[in-house]
């Protein structure tokens, strides 16, 4: 496994996928049942594989077959979501908006979520539903007998304020509504629409038809329309909050360069920066995208990537990232990514596509979602016949129940239930360094039983370093005919100072003979051990020996041909690896040294056995520290209940020292495990019933974390292990683990109450407003209750989700 410390960590650039995606921006879905009906008419498109829309987001994120002409499908796509009512273009995000744009898109999404026009001015939302409760509330004095007010008492003046509430702020809520019935889509603006407007109606036969003795009651759609532009003001506010945590992300990007061209600066858009190009970054700006340094040297704070808070020194041929800070010296750099492919762009995107997916657990919710509205619309109608036909009621009493039923249901509150907790979730995630694929993986993590951490890079820092060389003089004396010796092995701390050089010259000839060799050997491997090997040897100075041929067997060692390229009749072959990798190949290692090896590894201490020439020549052992915190995160894994496992490749005696130390029981560690065989001890683990996450960092962890349930890469580690990884660790540390579940958990039991809470509300309000306790015990609900329920079931599924962020905010 390779464990690396890179300055800043490896993001992937997409996730794995066998097929190939593309995602549309599209506007006018006002609940669930429009997600429900865009997204049924996405999968009927030929090339389609699968489709999900986010009501929050507005976005639909379409799996299509790889050969297919992605052009076409877009184009097929955006016709066949228009023909069912709704605009749809391709999305295409910008790495960045400006402040003025990002403002203007926000405030006209939320105005248009109102249903008010585009020219409506800031805040004056909210005004115009407070004009029209205020109206209501007066039109209600008179009738009450509370006062009489000229004019206001009316009821000619009642039928001209519901006519300019229904034509001027309601307009585009009755456009809607009657659309989405045109195009046989209906939503939640069509239920609202039609209790509205059948009010209207009702109460303008009353008017002028005084002998039918009905009571007038055009407050009634005024004061509706009032609580329901109220709602909707205050829910779009909320949803502006939850997606607060993207937004704040995409402004840490600068939005302009110095591009130097030739003695010139010029100030550039970032989005026009281009590879090759060299710009000027000044103390204090931001570095806008990934970049070498060219000139000049400067401390570079990267907290907001790696939540290190010391700053990072810059030299000459340093690497830079975008959107961190520059601090104390300019810097010429050299453009490696363009801003679209840059760490930050792709940490974005990573967030973009994760509140973009759904939990499982929504699906009842959008099946359900599908028909909600021909299921009201029928449920009114039969409150209408069954009042008249069997109450023996007036028929402006059914009506009202009718119109009562139609504006209580709220399919909103099922539709946001899921995308707002997401977007919050993982929102928070991205500002902790912590980065979640989706909804789905959030309900994985709620079922996990077992957390299983591969030992290094993970448990341990990754940082191997030589601890102990054991040499055997008499190997090397009959191999390369060194000055005579004694017939004992010697060992020799990495670290030369601690060998008497002056007593016994020949024992610290033989050790670094041993270290010498070994490290020509495992130059050309690429894995922690051999790299550690190979920085002992260059701390020591030592002149490594060609290597002309190199096999590595992962999980065993190497076999190299080290040698004088001059000089073929000099080459060795040369082993290094496991006990088990030497013997394979014929090498008798002395039981002495299988005894002290043994020892050696019962204190933690990972054994590497060498051999050249076929002769047994040495061991070197290696240390990995231990992270400082990793026993506190076990600690803390293990109180959420969860069983934490410890999977390496070092022999049990090595293993159990390591889990010793942070708290793991001996009855789970599993060791000795070959790196291909990481997926098939998941697999024994789920076969046992466990439901299981994996935390690793290495290219031969990615098939064990693709085949647990939830897989958790750190940062430090390589880009196919993020890839395949669930969530991904931007700050290398450990104690995100536990911070990453718990968020996880929490996010999720969010997505349980807002679904509870909109089914229940649902269930209880539907049967109420059709009068089920009016016979018993006298309860009715007027349409203008009803009409502020539904308004606010929608704001109680977002501001239950925005509390996630103060619950969770320590």
């Amino acid at each position: 496994m390779t464990a690396t410390t890179p300055n800043t960590p490896n993001i992937p650039n997409t996730p794995s996928t066998e097929v190939a995606t593309i995602s549309l921006q599209v506007s006018g879905m006002k609940c669930a049942g429009c997600v429900a009906a865009v997204e049924k008419r996405l999968l009927a498109c030929d090339g389609v594989r699968a489709a999900t829309v986010n009501l929050v987001t507005e976005r639909a994120t379409i799996a299509v077959e790889p050969e297919s002409d992605r052009q076409e499908l877009i184009n097929s796509a955006i016709e066949t979501v228009s023909k069912a009512g709704f605009e749809a273009k391709e999305y295409q995000r910008s790495p960045l908006q400006t402040d003025s744009e990002s403002s203007r898109e926000n405030l006209k999404g939320k105005v248009e979520l109102l249903g008010l026009s585009w020219q409506a001015p800031p805040g004056g939302d909210i005004a115009i539903a407070v004009v029209l409760i205020f109206l209501a509330v007066l039109g209600h004095l008179g009738p009450m007998g509370v006062i009489e007010l000229p004019l206001i008492s009316n009821m000619y003046a009642h039928w001209v304020f519901a006519t300019a509430a229904l034509l001027i702020p309601g307009r585009a809520i009755l456009r809607d509504g009657f659309k989405g019935l045109w195009y046989r889509i209906p939503n939640m603006n069509s239920l609202i629409s039609i209790g509205a407007i059948s009010a209207y109606i009702a109460s303008v036969v009353a008017l002028f038809w005084p002998q039918l003795g009905w009571r007038c009651f055009f407050e009634e759609p005024v004061m509706l329309l009032g609580f329901i532009l109220l709602g909707r003001s205050l829910e779009a506010r909320a949803r502006g909050k939850a997606s607060a945590a993207l937004q704040q992300l995409i402004n840490l990007q600068p939005y302009s360069a110095r591009l130097l061209v030739g003695a010139e600066q010029l100030q550039v858009p970032v989005t026009e920066v281009q590879i090759g190009d060299r710009l000027l970054v000044l103390p204090g700006e931001k570095i806008p995208t990934d970049a070498r340094v060219v000139a000049g040297s400067s401390r570079v704070d990267e907290s907001m990537l790696t939540g290190e808070s010391v700053p990072v020194d810059k030299q000459t041929a340093a690497r830079v990232t975008g959107a961190t800070l520059n601090l104390t010296g300019a810097l010429t750099i050299e453009v490696e990514q363009a801003i679209e492919q840059s760490t930050f762009a792709r940490i974005v995107a990573l967030v973009e596509q994760a509140q973009a997916q759904k939990a499982p657990i929504q699906t009842l919710a959008d099946r359900i979602s599908g028909y909600f509205t021909y299921g009201i619309m029928a449920i009114a109608a039969l409150t209408l016949l069954g009042w008249l036909l069997l109450g023996g009621v007036e028929l402006i009493f059914a009506i009202k129940l009718a119109i009562t039923v139609l504006v209580i249901a709220c399919p909103c509150a099922l539709g946001l239930a899921t995308p707002t907790a997401i977007l919050v979730g993982t929102g928070m995630g991205a500002e902790r360094g912590i980065l979640i694929k989706g909804g789905d993986r959030l309900q994985q993590v709620h079922s996990l039983d077992a957390i299983v951490f591969d030992k290094t890079g993970t448990l341990t820092l990754g940082s191997a370093q030589v601890s102990d060389l054991v040499a055997v003089d008499h190997a090397f004396k009959q191999i390369f005919s060194l000055s005579q010796s004694d017939q004992s092995a010697v060992v020799a701390s990495s670290s030369e100072q601690a060998v008497n050089a002056s007593d016994r010259p020949e024992s610290l000839i033989a050790a670094n003979e041993l270290l010498k060799w070994a490290a020509s050997a495992e130059k050309q491997a690429n894995h922690n051990l051999g790299e550690a090997i190979v920085r002992a040897a260059a701390d020591r100075k030592l002149a490594l020996i060609s290597t002309k041929e190199c096999i590595s067997e992962t999980g065993m060692g190497v076999r190299a041909i080290v040698g004088d390229l001059n000089n073929p009749d000099a080459d060795q072959t040369v082993l290094v690896g496991t006990q088990a990798w030497l013997e394979q190949n014929n090498i008798t290692i002395d039981p002495a040294y299988l005894s002290q090896a043994t020892e050696l590894a019962s204190s933690g201490k990972t054994v590497v056995y060498v051999a050249i020439a076929a002769r047994f020549v040495g061991l070197i052992t290696i240390t990995d520290p231990l992270r400082g915190n990793a026993a506190d995160a076990v600690a803390a894994l293990q109180k959420m209940g969860l069983q934490v496992w410890m999977l390496t490749g070092d022999r049990y005696a090595t293993a159990q020292v390591i889990a010793d130390r942070v708290g793991i029981p001996a009855q789970q560690i599993i060791a000795d495990v070959k790196p291909d065989g990481k997926a098939a001890t998941i697999e024994k683990l789920q076969a046992q019933g466990l439901q299981v996450a994996m935390v690793g960092d290495g290219v031969n962890d990615a098939p064990a974390l693709a085949k647990a349930e939830v897989g958790i890469a750190l940062s430090s580690g390589t880009d196919v292990a993020m890839e395949t990884a669930d969530i991904v660790l931007m700050h290398n540390d450990i104690a995100d683990v536990v911070k990453a579940i718990g968020l996880s958990k929490a996010t999720f039991n969010k997505i349980r109450q807002n679904l509870f809470w909109a089914f229940a509300y649902n269930l209880l309000g539907i049967p109420i407003a059709a009068g089920l306790l009016y016979p018993s015990l006298g309860v009715l609900l007027n349409p203008m209750i009803a009409g502020l329920a539904m308004a606010f079931s929608s704001v109680t599924v977002v501001v239950n989700s925005l509390s996630l962020r103060w619950s969770f905010r320590n």
